[in-house]
């Protein structure tokens, strides 16, 4: 960041401690206009969490993998957050709508 040498990051919860360290990582990343892709780990599970940590760390996009299996439950979980209007009301950047590609 000191340097100006990139503008955005992938961020892996899994990797950077504890989900404390994430959101204080994606808070200095947002401020320095970073854009950031949550991102699943390898051999992640059926859990829904990476879908609310893309929204919570202002995240552009979410990586989580080929469409299907375990991955279908986080864009399942955007679609529920999308349809409470959560994301429309309260994201400077919104993430892109994804029921077109989920059925």
């Amino acid at each position: 960041i000191d340097q100006n040498a990139g503008n955005s990051v992938i961020l892996k919860v899994n990797q950077a401690g504890a989900l404390g360290d994430a959101m204080e990582f994606a808070n200095l990343c947002n401020k320095h206009n970073y854009a950031i892709i949550a991102s699943h780990r390898s051999g992640d599970t059926v859990d829904r969490h990476l879908a609310h940590i893309a929204i919570g760390s202002g995240s552009v996009m979410m990586k989580s993998g080929v469409v299907g299996g375990e991955r279908i439950s986080k864009l399942n979980e955007l679609i529920r957050i999308e349809e409470t209007n959560f994301i429309n009301n309260n994201m400077s950047m919104p993430i892109a709508r994804v029921k077109k590609y989920v059925s």
